[in-house]
């Protein structure tokens, strides 16, 4: 038997997200065993009723889904928007939208490329919280080449609201990188200048204002890479399925920089240790 917060059962159960649950909840709307439910309380899904408006709560799949999409531009990254014409969640088998699955981050709504979706929290926040460092690469399509004092401050860093913006990378892309890029993209714009680019943990639309910053405005960006995984083949506006193999690389190379950077801090702060008692041995 495995009890859980009665508003992440919900939310798991595609009902609404965690604090829209707590709402329905604090309503009276959710009834459990046919008592009035609280907030907070812990429920077994499988052994007890759970009925919202009283209509039983949705029956919440025991399966993880791990999906991967060649995001076109002009979808927006999100679940819900009633503005948008097109979200990422239209470019999905519908099979899938039924599911609470959700974008792994995302892309800005001109953007195009890898972007990820799974309904596993524990796997998404791998990836996503800045400690595991998990690099995203992207060929970045400019009208003219950037110049040596351009490539120079997007290199040292660029000042943005957040603070200073830098690069992991910033390499011209190579003939066979571009040829590869062109053959998926509609159109191609073969006329464009195309750079790679690699961030470790982005702000929104990072490379976009880092690029405008020192003049030179991104005409495409698409994203090409996203730790282990490669674009690759995928068609645009097309899904598919991560393999097993797939799925557990993307985690555990997260996993793998995270302890590679506990490691250099230890090794940093006992540096620091050694320094501070040699300087205090030396003071009279």
């Amino acid at each position: 038997m495995v009890r859980l917060r009665l508003q992440k059962v919900m939310a798991d159960a595609g009902v609404e997200s965690r604090r829209g649950s707590e709402e329905l909840i604090r309503a009276g709307r959710v009834r459990v065993d046919g008592r009035l439910a609280t907030i907070g309380e812990k429920v077994d899904a499988e052994s007890q009723t759970i009925e919202v408006d009283g209509r039983p709560l949705p029956a919440v799949s025991t399966s993880r889904a791990y999906w991967a999409l060649n995001k076109t531009a002009g979808a927006v990254s999100t679940v819900k928007d009633r503005h948008a014409q097109q979200t990422v969640m239209d470019l999905l088998p519908a099979e899938l939208r039924s599911r609470r699955i959700y974008p792994v981050g995302r892309l800005d709504e001109e953007s195009e490329g890898l972007l990820l979706f799974t309904d596993d929290g524990g796997w998404a926040n791998l990836l996503l919280h800045p400690r595991y460092g998990v690099e995203r690469e992207y060929m970045v399509g400019l009208d003219r080449s950037v110049t040596k004092l351009q490539r120079t401050a997007l290199r040292e860093g660029v000042e943005l609201e957040e603070g200073v913006a830098r690069l992991q990378r910033l390499e011209d892309a190579t003939s066979a990188q571009v040829r590869n890029l062109l053959e998926m993209l509609e159109p191609a714009h073969p006329e464009l200048r195309w750079y790679r680019v690699v961030l470790g943990q982005g702000w929104k639309r990072q490379i976009r204002r880092m690029f405008e910053s020192v003049g030179a405005p991104v005409r495409r960006l698409v994203r090409v890479r996203i730790g282990t995984l490669k674009l690759a083949a995928l068609e645009p506006g097309q899904a598919r399925p991560l393999s097993h193999q797939e799925m557990t690389q993307l985690a555990s190379r997260a996993r793998a920089m995270a302890k590679e950077e506990g490691a250099a801090a230890a090794q940093a702060g006992a540096a620091a240790g050694i320094a501070a008692g040699a300087e205090a041995e030396e003071a009279p």
